[in-house]
């Protein structure tokens, strides 16, 4: 409390002069007693005579503070708003008394607390407003404690009250804890603070979980000079320019062809760690693979080229394929996958394709002229011998971390672990933190005990909503976890559509949205009926294609991606069943009912879990648009022949897939798997996470809104995926350290009283389990 009075209870007492060194002894003059005041927290500011500071001589403070200490870059630009901000504000005492070193210590790590990213940019806001807030937090060149408008978690606020005192007089805190500028990166944003024993709050890991919405997420984009993503601040529209649709398939590229780059068989032989041999050309036996731009091939007939495109159709009707700099037409009638038949290629995603040059013999010599030149459609064609996808890159990979436990100490540089891709903090931020809580919320499952963990999702494929047998089927299951311990009920329930077998908004002579209504009433009810799971679950609902509203007009039609949530005006009695559950333990408990989009993201711990939620029919639009190959060949004198024609294209074998077993002792698992539907299983999967983009298809196959494209890739990849799919086999398969499970649809085809579903464990493996009711 403060013991200083009221300035009109004070004393009235004259200034004193500077030049009174000694107090005269007249009374007349009214000589002021001088004591000595270390409270007086009302002092006036120390005066600041500000100098012009160039920006070469602070450069060697700066680079030490920033890139040394806290592995920034810094700009000129940048630099000169330093420079700028530290001449006025700390003055010729910049160097002397250290003021300079400890306001760039603080506007480093408040840069880092905003997930500002690795390269600071003097044009960039988030430095504005850094700068801005430290200005007012600043006396005589020194910081004075908490301010206006300081963000939580800032360095700054680590002060104790007793010391601010103290800092406002210019003296040094008796006690000023620092923390770790990396642990401390990023934690304002997700309000992270150091978590106590005792703490009821925290205990529930769901208090760790969170739902990401499409909408919500960050749209980034990845700039090709400062090899860095960046945030898009402008306003989203879903009727844009036609400018944003180029930018949608720029950024896919540029994404893909800076995954590509890094991969080893890419890297030249001083670069690339591994010794084996990854091309076989005639003329070289150890050469790394390389890229040829399209508009590079004007003028090199009958040469061997590898091309990086996007398959596209002309108008013709003729296949092509196009990158940033020209299409060409392209011949695949003698192409080959490899690997022989493991994944699609459909006009839409962007392969590579290695093959040779041909140009039209009319076209010969015209150079920039006529049908050909930079940004256009070239003359001739490119004769494909071998096509593929571009291999994708393991999580750990792309935000940089080694190592078991992904801690900072081992974390090598090269990746993107700065960057905070969903809005829950980056890896390099919050990562080692959210672990810690991990370990200590989340218990690993024990061999010995049978009892079930807390740590489990639970995953319902479509549930028709308009079939009496689904709500029996959904009714028997959550029976079976309603009767598991009280302590162990699964963190999350997902539940996807469609919830209506036919887009019942869109059809004449139906109840519409009446009808609809009465669906998820119903849903309602059977969901009442088990207040014990509603009580210590999250339940998350993902809409198809069918639900509303924007089925009244497509009419079943595929609806552009991303898709917004059921209307709260179809859901309320089911939210009013979570509210009854919760009130009858007198708000003890908390379960919830999140609607989300389609896709959508949700996150455990930060980004230390990343689960994908997608509900499309993927494989059935695979099949039909795919184009048709050649088979690989299998003699001898085949494969002679194309090896003197073309090199023997050969990307880095990526990890086999994993199809995860069910346990043969549980009653309620499904048997095994058929060959074939792991071969499908597995040839979707390689398709979608080598693209890195849930929907590679053209705008006419299905529909993207251009300015939130970005909800739709798949980089990083996640730790899991659910991909709800009726038209592929229900599976659980492991690629590239990604967990992707579809449960398919809730009724089992061809048996009236089966139901299925997918449990997954957080960090580990998803199980196909089946129940009859």
């Amino acid at each position: 409390m403060d013991q200083t009075p009221a300035p009109i209870f004070r004393r009235q007492r004259p200034p004193i002069p500077s030049s009174s060194a000694i107090p005269s002894s007249s009374p007349a003059f009214g000589t002021p007693v001088h004591p000595l005041r270390p409270f007086a927290v009302n002092a006036p500011k120390a005066a600041i005579l500000p100098i012009i500071l160039p920006p070469a001589t602070l450069r060697p403070l700066a680079f030490r503070t920033f890139t040394k200490k806290h592995s920034l870059t810094i700009t000129s630009s940048a630099l000169q708003e330093l420079a700028a901000f530290i001449g006025r504000h700390c003055g010729s005492g910049w160097r002397e008394e250290g003021l300079a070193e400890r306001v760039l210590e603080e506007i480093a790590r408040s840069w880092k607390n905003r997930n500002g990213g690795v390269i600071v940019e003097g044009n960039s806001k988030e430095l504005q407003e850094i700068l801005k807030t430290l200005e007012g937090n600043m006396s005589g060149g020194k910081i004075i404690g908490p301010g206006r408008g300081l963000p939580r978690g800032d360095s700054m606020l680590d002060i104790k009250d007793g010391d601010v005192l103290n800092t406002r007089l210019g003296l040094r805190p008796n006690v000023l804890t620092r923390e770790d500028s990396n642990a401390s990166f990023g934690m304002s944003s997700l309000g992270v603070e150091e978590e106590t024993e005792d703490d009821e709050k925290h205990k529930d890991p769901r208090a760790w979980l969170k739902v990401v919405d499409a909408y919500d997420q960050p749209r980034l984009i990845y700039n090709v000079d400062m090899k860095h993503f960046e945030r898009d601040t402008s306003a989203p529209s879903l009727l844009p320019p036609a400018s944003h649709k180029t930018t949608v398939f720029r950024n896919r590229y540029n994404v893909i062809h800076q995954r590509l780059l890094r991969n080893e068989s890419f890297q030249t032989s001083s670069v690339s760690s591994s010794r084996k041999r990854t091309v076989d050309r005639s003329l070289s036996n150890q050469q790394s693979l390389k890229l040829t731009p399209i508009s590079n091939l004007l003028g090199r007939h009958g040469s061997n080229h590898m091309l990086l495109g996007q398959l596209v159709l002309l108008p013709t009707g003729d296949l092509a394929i196009s990158d940033l700099t020209g299409t060409i037409a392209l011949d695949l009638a003698q192409a080959v996958a490899i690997p022989a038949d493991s994944a699609w290629f459909c006009p839409g995603m962007i392969v590579l394709v290695d093959g040779v040059y041909e140009e039209e013999d009319e076209s010969v010599g015209k150079g920039l002229s006529g049908s050909s030149g930079v940004g256009g459609t070239l003359g001739g064609r490119f004769q494909g011998f071998f096509i593929g996808q571009p291999p994708c890159e393991k999580r750990k990979e792309t935000l940089g971390i080694s190592g078991g436990d992904g801690g900072h100490e081992q974390t090598i540089g090269g990746g993107f672990g700065w960057i905070d891709f969903l809005g829950v903090g980056s890896e390099r931020a919050v990562g080692a933190k959210m672990r810690r809580l991990e370990n200590r919320l989340l218990q690993a499952p024990s061999q010995e005990d049978d009892a079930p963990s807390r740590n489990r999702i639970v995953v319902l494929g479509e549930v028709n909503l308009d079939q009496p047998r689904t709500i029996q089927a959904l009714r028997k299951i959550l029976s079976l976890y309603a009767a598991e311990p009280e302590d162990s009920s699964p963190l999350t329930f997902v539940l996807t559509g469609n919830f209506t077998q036919q887009a019942v908004m869109g059809r004449g002579g139906s109840g519409g949205s009446i009808e609809y209504k009465e669906y998820f009433d119903a849903l309602a009810s059977t969901l009442g009926d088990f207040p014990t799971v509603l009580q210590s679950s999250t339940f998350v609902f993902v809409p198809g294609d069918n639900d509303g509203w924007v089925s009244a007009f497509t009419t079943g039609a595929s609806v552009p991606l991303p898709r917004k949530p059921v209307p709260d005006m179809f859901t309320s009695r089911i939210r009013r069943a979570f509210a009854t559950a919760n009130a009858e333990t007198g708000g003890k408990s908390n379960g919830t009912a999140i609607w989300t989009s389609n896709p959508g993201r949700l996150t455990l711990f930060g980004p230390n879990h990343e689960l994908v939620l997608f509900r499309d029919d993927v494989s059935a639009r695979l099949r039909r648009t795919s184009v048709l190959l050649k088979p690989k060949a299998a003699g001898p004198e085949d494969a002679a022949t194309q090896e003197s024609n073309s090199p023997v294209f050969e990307p880095p074998a990526p990890e086999p897939m994993d199809l995860d077993a069910a346990a043969p002792e549980n009653p309620v698992v499904s048997s095994a798997t058929p060959a074939h539907d792991v071969h499908t299983a597995q040839k979707l999967v390689k398709t979608l996470l080598d693209q890195g983009y849930l929907a590679p298809f053209r705008q006419a196959i299905r529909p993207v809104h251009w300015d939130y494209s970005t909800a739709l890739h798949l980089y990083p990849l996640p730790t899991a995926m659910v991909l709800v799919d009726t038209t592929a086999p229900p599976f659980c398969v492991t690629y590239e350290g990604c967990h992707v499970m579809n449960p398919g649809s809730v009724l089992v085809p061809g048996r009236k009283t089966a139901g299925r579903w997918v449990e997954y464990e957080v960090g580990g493996l998803g199980r196909l389990r089946e129940c009859a009711f």
